[in-house]
């Protein structure tokens, strides 16, 4: 890798030699909280602060002493991908009271530390505040009391916090998703998926209680995204008489063949009156009203988590037909399902067409019902059927078969070929009447290559799975003395992929084709590796994108670090292939797939109605041709005229990628001073090995 443009943005290193930083965790524990450790630790010394562990929380920054530790690059080797918090976490009532945060200050006055970086909830980020604001004073009464100079009065004088919010509840404002958010999600729904194979057996009801005792986050987002029939939050009291609503769904559900039903219970629901909502009681009202066989799940800390039914309804509405072109990604199958019952709620008719352009081609089309695609949420690849075929040539045909089936509307959910294929039909409006109909795409692949949007759906998935595989290889290896790995990812010419899994997989370097590089660039970081192996790193992950050189591969990488590390490291190399699709979806794809499909329907249903001639669509519009993405976290859709000026066709990527900004953090992240040696001070493999073998 070389340098580029993107790496000035970042602060120089070394900007702020000798200054004392220290970061702690506090409160309950979070998944998350440990890589977010690694990353102010290494962050640090790239800056040249002198970094410290502060241990067991604010209990620790009382306490002192072997409490408050000096951080360095190997404090922080492979810990990234584990849970909790490697340097602890507890509550302090000491810290609660001022004589105890006047010991805190003496501490960290005692080692020059005036900048904190403090992880944890809303009790810890309130603490650190007030400690803040206390600070002054704090140092005026040291001061006073002779425990410290005036000069050490004035060199620490301010005080810098900076304050992660580390919670799986997502309740803090000012952030849209807290540190262990995410991870809480994934294990609920690895419980929920779990049941739900048991309770279909058995035609069971399953009450899922979820952590939130103030906010509602975990229990309705996963209720988005496993297909639950019933939540319970404490933001949002249920109206009425929730016990017969209750009751009525279930059984409407049950008459229509539903074997199963599951209902969320956030911790602290309550009812309009404020009374709390619990498992046990929603239980007893499914028991003594259905005497259906229910069943209470509470998940805990594992975590660390009446209108009738569409399905009845025969109503006339309008056509829209919903297809894949492209590869299978994870969250294909929850876009199509919110597609069909958002439509079907409406009373439209939801056409499904299997297998691409092709299988439209060919009429494989259906008719598609709201049982159609029940479970369809947690399942990963693509239920429809896809194919990678362009209309290329075909035009007229797919044209013929749009008007065969009288489709009014198309929502097109693939990669880069459903952009491209949108973007045909867009631009054949003129010589294809069945064209003018609004035409929707909804990226979908895992490679992140589509314009018009920051994340494509699956891409997450993607990342998840190469992170998790990352880590078992490397834990593979336990017991074996110095090993690297080197891994190839999928993503075509988008090195998205491999930045993004480099960065949560804590590799040492991520080739990439839009970041070009040399035989010198490689040379150097297998230096950089014989650096940080003689230093006491154990293990070393190189990423390489699938098309990042030509000549220079992933099997040529291997052999170099092969050949450049014997006496000090052996090599070992993988090609993830097609395990980076994932199995099941992740619960951000879950989420983002069945959010994305339903402002589609809203989307279409305004276009038709604005572009109605004589009961046909006459969408001539570029306006009425769009791909649906997020931007800025906010989704938006463009024209696909537009982002037509924004693509590079020929490497099939946009032409600006907001991650590129990200490569300058993964290198930082990655070497540490010894890694940063003036030219010509560079250590031989072999004399690294003489080293190693010198002092054992």
């Amino acid at each position: 890798m070389t340098d580029n443009s993107s790496k000035s943005k970042f602060i120089e290193r070394g900007a702020y030699k000798g200054k004392g930083l220290a970061v702690f965790t506090s409160g309950g524990d979070s998944q998350g909280m440990n890589a977010a450790v690694r990353a102010v630790v290494r962050m640090g010394i790239y800056l040249g602060c002198k970094v410290y562990f502060i241990k067991e929380g604010y209990q620790g920054m009382v306490d002192g002493e072997d409490n408050i530790v000096e951080a360095n690059w190997s404090s922080v080797s492979c810990i990234i991908h584990k849970g909790g918090t490697i340097i602890g976490s507890a509550r302090c009532q000491d810290f609660r009271e001022r004589p105890g945060r006047l010991k805190a200050a003496k501490n960290l006055v005692d080692r020059g530390i005036n900048h904190l970086v403090v992880i944890g909830g809303d009790g810890s980020l309130t603490g650190a505040d007030l400690f803040r604001q206390e600070w002054s004073s704090l140092l005026d009464e040291l001061l006073s009391s002779g425990q410290i100079t005036p000069e050490l009065r004035e060199k620490n004088k301010n005080l810098q916090i900076v304050g992660l919010v580390g919670s799986i509840d997502n309740d803090f404002c000012g952030t849209d998703m807290t540190i262990g958010t995410d991870s809480a999600l994934h294990r609920i729904i690895e419980a929920i998926d779990a049941i739900v194979s048991t309770a279909y057996s058995h035609q069971r009801t399953f009450i899922m209680e979820v952590m939130g005792r103030h906010c509602g986050y975990l229990a309705i987002v996963a209720a988005l995204t496993t297909e639950a029939d019933y939540v319970f939050i404490p933001e949002s009291p249920p109206p009425g008489d929730w016990k017969k609503r209750l009751c009525d769904k279930l059984e409407q559900e049950r008459a229509a063949g539903q074997r199963l039903n599951i209902i969320i219970v956030a911790e602290g629901a309550i009812d309009r009156n404020g009374v709390a909502i619990t498992a046990e009681q929603v239980k007893k009202v499914v028991v003594d009203n259905l005497h259906q066989d229910t069943r209470i799940t509470v998940l805990g800390h594992v975590q660390r988590g009446g209108n009738p039914s569409a399905f009845d309804r025969v109503l006339e509405g309008y056509v829209m037909a919903v297809i894949h072109i492209g590869a299978p990604a994870c969250g294909m199958n929850a876009a199509v399902r919110s597609f069909v019952r958002n439509c079907i709620y409406r009373g439209d008719t939801v056409i499904g067409i299997h297998d691409g352009l092709e299988g439209l081609l060919a009429g494989n089309v259906k008719k598609m019902a709201w049982a159609d695609v029940t479970g369809w949420v947690g399942q990963g690849g693509a239920y429809l059927g896809t194919k990678r075929s362009l209309p290329t040539n075909k035009l007229d045909q797919v044209a013929k078969r749009l008007t065969e089936y009288g489709i009014q509307a198309l929502l097109i959910i693939g990669g880069f070929e459903g952009y491209q294929s949108g973007l045909m039909f867009a631009e054949n409006r003129d010589k294809y009447e069945a064209f003018r109909i609004p035409i929707m795409v909804i990226p979908s692949t895992i490679s992140n290559n589509v314009p018009g949007t920051e994340f494509s759906l699956g891409c997450d998935t993607a990342l998840n799975e190469i992170t998790e595989i990352c880590d078992r290889i490397r834990q593979s290896a336990q017991g074996t003395k110095r090993r690297v790995f080197v891994i190839e990812t999928m993503g075509g010419y988008c090195g998205y992929l491999a930045t993004l899994a480099g960065l949560a997989g804590g590799a040492d370097a991520a080739y990439i084709h839009e970041e070009k590089f040399t035989i010198k660039e490689l040379q150097e970081d297998v230096y950089h590796m014989a650096a940080k192996m003689s230093e006491g790193v154990q293990r070393g992950l190189i990423l390489r994108n699938e098309k990042a050189s030509d000549n220079y591969n992933t099997e040529f990488i291997y052999r170099l670090y092969s050949e450049e590390g014997k006496g000090l490291f052996s090599a070992r190399m993988n090609i993830l292939g097609h395990m980076q699709q994932g199995g099941s979806p992740t619960p951000f794809d879950r989420n983002l797939g069945t959010k994305m499909a339903a402002k589609a329907v809203d989307w279409i249903v305004c276009q038709l109605k604005s572009n109605m001639v004589n009961g046909k669509p006459n969408c001539t519009d570029p306006n009425t041709a769009c791909l649906l993405g997020v931007l800025k976290r906010q989704y938006k859709c463009t024209p696909l005229s537009v982002l037509k000026d924004e693509t590079n066709f020929d490497k099939r990527i946009p032409k600006e990628q907001w991650w590129l900004k990200l490569r300058p953090l993964l290198r930082i992240l990655a070497k540490h001073d010894s890694a940063y040696q003036e030219e010509g001070m560079y250590l031989t493999v072999e004399e690294h090995a003489q080293a190693d073998n010198l002092y054992g």
